[in-house]
């Protein structure tokens, strides 16, 4: 299993503090945020991505994966999805700069509160957004994996799943999410993971408890829950309400072998959270017992 950290993690680390960071608590890589304005970001300038690449390999820490934030690839308005595909392509060549196989995407936007009479224009947009950037990826040497995430048209696993068929491109599936769709009332693992098995081409990892089990989820913004909507606290993984051995023992019997990245939510949630260092620590600990306990049970099944 290789660990990653990931900078949503380290809000007031610039990116190399935070590969340097990663690097000292014997993480495998690193997932990294591609976005302006953000300190413990990639930014999208040109030139940058060549600086990462160099402290990256001067640590022996790769960057496993980037993660932008345009979520209008499927917008019925033309210059807002133009201008979120072409931001997404210069994301896709700034990670194969840094030598990073994998691309984070949002399924696009859809609130069935607004967005119900467009359902189907949006969809038949991201599918063929989707298919273009997949394209422009595959010419990179780069895989695109659509989150299960509240907001898109990928909140859950039913609907990943479809999508991934109507899409039908070798350089686009899926990041697992578990978390995002507990805590909106989707799939559990148990469901999520046979569903998706076919396309999962990352996993992010996170804990929560519920504040309110029975509160319906609602969100405003695709990337992240205000407090006002917030019926969870987030936790260090293994503290809070995630079956994380179970759900590692889902991903072993679907035989994945791609990265697990910890998605420590310090820029979000830091009231919830114990400093970064100790938080990200403690959770690989966790992961990494876990992930040993599901390889022995698999051993000695064979």
């Amino acid at each position: 299993m290789d660990l990653l950290g990931h900078t949503l993690s380290t809000p007031d680390l610039t990116l190399r503090e935070a590969l340097v960071l990663f690097s000292e608590l014997g993480l495998d890589g690193a997932e990294v945020i591609w976005q302006d304005g953000y300190l413990s970001g990639l930014a999208e300038r040109e030139g940058a991505a060549v600086e990462a690449r160099r402290i990256s390999d001067h640590l022996g820490l790769p960057i496993r994966c980037l993660t932008p934030y345009m979520a209008d690839i499927n917008s019925p308005i033309s210059g807002q999805r133009n201008s979120d595909l072409d931001r997404f392509r210069r994301c896709v060549d700034a990670a194969a700069t840094v030598g990073a196989p994998l691309v984070r995407a949002y399924a696009g936007t859809y609130d069935p509160r607004r967005h119900s009479s467009e359902y189907q224009q949006r969809w038949e947009l991201l599918c063929a957004a989707l298919m273009s950037l997949g394209d422009h990826a595959v010419s990179q040497g780069v895989s695109i994996c659509v989150e299960n995430h509240f907001g898109t048209m990928a909140d859950s696993a039913h609907a990943a799943r479809r999508l991934m068929q109507d899409v039908g491109h070798p350089g686009v599936g899926i990041l697992y999410d578990q978390a995002n769709l507990s805590f909106a009332h989707q799939e559990d693992h148990t469901e999520a993971i046979p569903l998706q098995a076919d396309w999962i081409k990352h996993v992010q990892a996170k804990d929560f408890v519920f504040i309110d089990r029975d509160a319906p989820f609602e969100a405003r913004a695709v990337n992240v829950v205000v407090a006002g909507e917030r019926h969870i606290k987030s936790r260090v993984i293994g503290e809070g309400e995630m079956p994380w051995l179970a759900i590692l023992g889902g991903l072993a019997d679907i035989q994945y072998s791609g990265p697990i990245s910890i998605e420590y939510e310090a820029r979000w949630h830091p009231a919830d959270l114990p400093p970064p260092r100790e938080g990200i620590s403690r959770s690989a600990k966790v992961l990494r017992e876990l992930w040993a306990e599901v390889e022995a049970h698999h051993d000695g099944r064979r």
